[in-house]
């Protein structure tokens, strides 16, 4: 989850929320610019934060009983395995580009954990094996890659409200193109990205999200049912073109 403090309580988005609000970027990213097996890559890149851990127990509530937000989590090597067993089902192309995420996310852990450092070389024979049935380079797996990189490094800025005020620029990250993004508010309020990677002039985006005004759960039973009674907000986001 990606939870929010606020006056009240908490703001929760669930984590596969935040991917569907990262494709409806990619969705408007430029014709020419789109890596191989675009729909598989969109898919990808919907499910890159699926197979979460169950609700049960206190999978999601911190020591203390709040909402579990996911950079307090350090890695679920389980539901790494989950994730990238979801998508085999659907493509191996999917399945490459969520290996790659895990990978990504990592590989800078490795020799902290046995179970870990087993999965993460269990997905260098994986990814070898994956690129060689579609056929694809190193190249074309990395460029597809980076470009989930990039849309859900965009999400996760809109989820943390991170877009700094009064027009100042924050790099989202360098894109598959190798260029180096930023976004920043426009004085109407709405946002742009520079340079401009889309398609269309403007678009709109969206994600859901719950505010819960209890602090404390008791276990992962009461957070669920808490979520599923809460309130739907949907927080949307305008993106338009700044004029040349």
């Amino acid at each position: 989850m990606i939870v929010i403090q606020t006056d009240t309580g908490w703001q929760v988005i669930h984590q596969q929320a935040h991917g569907l609000l990262a494709v409806q970027a990619a969705m408007h990213w430029q014709v020419d610019k789109r890596p191989k097996y675009w729909i598989e890559t969109l898919i990808a890149l919907t499910e890159h934060d699926d197979g979460q851990d169950p609700w049960e127990g206190r999978n999601h509530l911190t020591t203390a009983g709040a909402p579990l937000h996911f950079q307090v989590l350090e890695y679920s090597v389980e539901q790494c395995r989950n994730m990238i067993a979801i998508s085999l089902d659907k493509s191996r192309w999917n399945a490459l580009m969520l290996s790659m995420h895990t990978s990504f996310l990592y590989e800078e852990k490795r020799g902290t954990d046995k179970a870990l450092d087993e999965f993460l070389d269990q997905q260098i024979d994986n990814q070898k094996k994956w690129r060689k049935q579609y056929a694809a380079t190193k190249a074309d797996a990395q460029y597809a890659y980076d470009f989930i990189q990039w849309c859900d490094a965009l999400s996760l800025i809109l989820c943390l409200n991170q877009v700094p005020p009064e027009g100042r620029r924050l790099e989202i990250s360098k894109g598959p193109d190798g260029v180096s993004y930023y976004i920043l508010q426009n004085p109407n309020g709405s946002l742009c990205i520079d340079p401009w990677p889309f398609d269309v002039p403007a678009f709109a985006a969206h994600v859901e999200v719950f505010e819960l005004n209890q602090l404390v759960f008791s276990d992962d039973n009461e957070l669920y049912n808490a979520l599923q009674d809460a309130p739907l907000a949907l927080k949307e986001w305008q993106f338009v073109q700044r004029s040349q």
